[in-house]
């Protein structure tokens, strides 16, 4: 029979016997939300159940021999999973955020699995990279990572009108929540909005506190030739100022293309105003 270790000393309740014979297997839906992803792990423990598969609402595929279950987010059972997890290992906690927020088809499942095996072993089960699963999610890890540093090293602000810095994004990840610190200590006296266009939220900061918006975008924002009435004329003076500076300073003869590359991937060219064509 298998026994799990306890998940955090809160947990304690949910550590027992997981050696029964379960019944039919179910499929756990859920908000989209991290916190509901934890929640519908301590329901597995909780109930002594077993998962075929974790889906988000909407995006639900029956199985034939499971029953779907929905799973309602709950604060306080997130809380003592996220803090049975960091008990066990700092590294791991931070791989299964950022592998969550890869948002790879199937990364649900895979990240309970992760857990599971962490509770089961007493040894650091998250550098056993022979691990199928464990390599895996530290991969996923560290693309994520990259992408959030990507990500703060490229978005670039336009100054709208009602004073407010925009910027629009579409990463690979939804690394958001990620960048989130970063810009609101640069631009902590500043009003701005870093929208992402993939995923239609944004992160909007009014100088003093964050909020999550969504915004009726007809249009993306990049820099583009093409003027928009939303900016104002004086931060199209400067990106033509900047670009002008780039190109002055530029030597030709010394571009090393492959390597610029690189180091700044064309897909991120799009955000930097000395990319732009004049």
């Amino acid at each position: 029979m298998t026994h799990y270790n306890t998940i955090g000393k809160d947990m304690d309740v949910l550590v027992k016997d997981q050696g029964s014979v379960f019944g039919k297997s179910k499929i756990l839906t859920y908000d989209g939300s991290f916190n509901g992803f934890l929640t519908a792990v301590f329901k597995v423990y909780e109930e002594k159940i077993t998962v075929s598969d974790i889906q988000r609402f909407g995006e639900v595929q029956n199985a034939l021999f499971a029953d779907n279950e929905r799973v309602y987010t709950n604060n306080e059972k997130a809380k003592r999973v996220w803090k049975g997890i960091q008990a066990k290992n700092q590294q791991a906690l931070k791989n299964i955020y950022f592998a969550f927020l890869s948002e790879k088809k199937g990364i649900e499942l895979m990240l309970l699995h992760y857990i599971q095996k962490m509770f089961v072993n007493k040894a650091s089960v998250h550098i056993d990279f022979s691990d199928a699963t464990v390599l895996k999610i530290s991969q996923l890890s560290k693309s994520v990572g990259r992408e959030k540093h990507r990500m703060e090293a490229f978005v670039r602000f336009q100054l709208t009108k009602d004073g407010i810095y925009f910027a629009n994004i579409d990463p690979d990840f939804n690394v958001l929540p990620l960048i989130s610190k970063h810009f609101r200590n640069r631009y902590a006296d500043q009003e701005w909005i870093i929208y992402d266009i993939k995923r239609k939220y944004g992160l909007y900061y009014n100088g003093s506190s964050m909020e999550l918006i969504s915004l009726d975008m007809a249009e993306v924002y990049t820099n583009s030739i093409r003027k928009s009435d939303r900016f104002l004329e004086e931060e199209y003076d400067y990106q033509t100022l900047w670009n002008n500076y780039f190109k002055s300073t530029n030597i030709k003869s010394r571009i090393n293309k492959k390597l610029h590359t690189q180091h700044v991937p064309k897909r991120y060219w799009k955000y930097l105003s000395e990319k732009k064509a004049i």
